[in-house]
């Protein structure tokens, strides 16, 4: 971004995030509260199977025999897809509010040389637009 700073001094460079769809949101939300749940219960020791009168798995028995382990896993492996739900892979620039690149349109993320150009297009675009004299009806 220095490049595109030293370049064009009055461009103001923001960055936010671009929020996932929503059920991908609630997922990552539901994921996050089910995660402490689960390690609670884990260090606790208690089986929430016994609650609805199943047999608890074989995988159960392991964490409870490998508290630290499984609650290590647990954590990681939530973490690892709540990330992913959250996720977009955005990267979308505007300039003036007009979208001028999307990587979700594209696929790609521009190379700073079409960076460049892009950027050089659209202001000589805008200042032709500025030299043409407006009519007033």
């Amino acid at each position: 971004m220095r490049v595109i700073s030293q370049r064009y001094p009055d461009i103001r460079i923001e960055g936010e995030n671009y929020l996932p769809q929503p059920i991908y949101r609630h997922i990552a939300s539901f994921l996050s509260v089910f995660k402490l749940v689960l390690i609670g219960l884990i260090i606790v020791g208690k089986d929430p199977f016994a609650f609805f009168g199943m047999q608890a798995p074989s995988i159960w028995q392991w964490g409870q025999e490998n508290k630290v382990y499984a609650c290590m896993m647990v954590f990681f492996l939530s973490n690892m897809i709540e990330n992913q739900c959250m996720s977009t892979g955005a990267f979308e620039i505007t300039l003036n509010d007009v979208p001028v690149w999307s990587k979700l349109e594209s696929g790609h993320l521009p190379s700073m040389q079409q960076l460049v150009q892009i950027l050089d297009n659209e202001m000589k675009l805008n200042v032709h637009m500025d030299s043409i004299p407006h009519h007033r009806s």
